[in-house]
């Protein structure tokens, strides 16, 4: 029978089958991994008059236990963390700039909207898909001052986005300790600048 054939094949060659079928389970896990946190897309330093603007793209997915939190009333704040370097072949890398943002998300449950702060400028969303989405979307913020940036030289650029967990209430913060779900955020994304 064809089944019997089938397992005569398998037999014949188990190695073939199996690496074929662990290559599959580690493709599998891999995009589990990447269905819930935080990653840079892509990110640019864009000259202006004013000086410049940090632009960045982030792919950001909140997984169950931190919309139920979200939802319960918990604050989650994200911290938006960027840095330029001069590096130096002589002595350490000097660092020319080192700045971050906090963005507050919250969520009304009386007005059944979601709200994302920073600074003292803040936002309602309908859904918490498009603040996630607005979140997602760093645009025309000013990092560096005219004139920061000596021409000619090569500089550095990095930036990360991750869930503040020093800022949940203290009981969360224990959570935090014990668990993975509270820890997401992004590794550095790091280009070359060049004025």
């Amino acid at each position: 029978t064809s089944m019997t054939v089938f397992f005569t094949r398998f037999c014949k060659k188990p190695s073939r089958y199996l690496a074929l079928a662990l290559c599959a389970l580690s493709l599998a896990l891999a995009t589990l991994a990447h269905a819930e946190g935080i990653d840079v897309r892509n990110a640019a330093l864009v000259p202006g008059e004013e000086g410049y603007f940090l632009e960045a793209d982030f792919e950001i997915s909140l997984n169950s236990t931190l919309e139920d939190a979200l939802n319960k009333g918990v604050p989650l704040y994200f911290l938006l963390e960027f840095e330029v370097i001069r590096p130096r072949w002589y002595w350490f890398n000097d660092k020319v700039l080192s700045a971050q943002q906090t963005y507050r998300l919250t969520y009304n449950s009386l007005t059944r909207q979601y709200r994302l702060g920073f600074g003292s400028l803040f936002q309602n969303f309908a859904s918490l898909n498009e603040a996630v989405d607005f979140l997602s979307r760093v645009r025309r913020r000013q990092v560096l001052e005219p004139g920061m940036l000596d021409k000619g030289n090569t500089y550095t650029a990095g930036v990360r986005m991750r869930l503040d967990v020093s800022q949940l209430p203290k009981p969360f913060q224990l959570n935090a300790l014990a668990s993975r779900d509270w820890n997401i955020g992004s590794d550095w994304h790091r280009w070359s600048v060049t004025p």
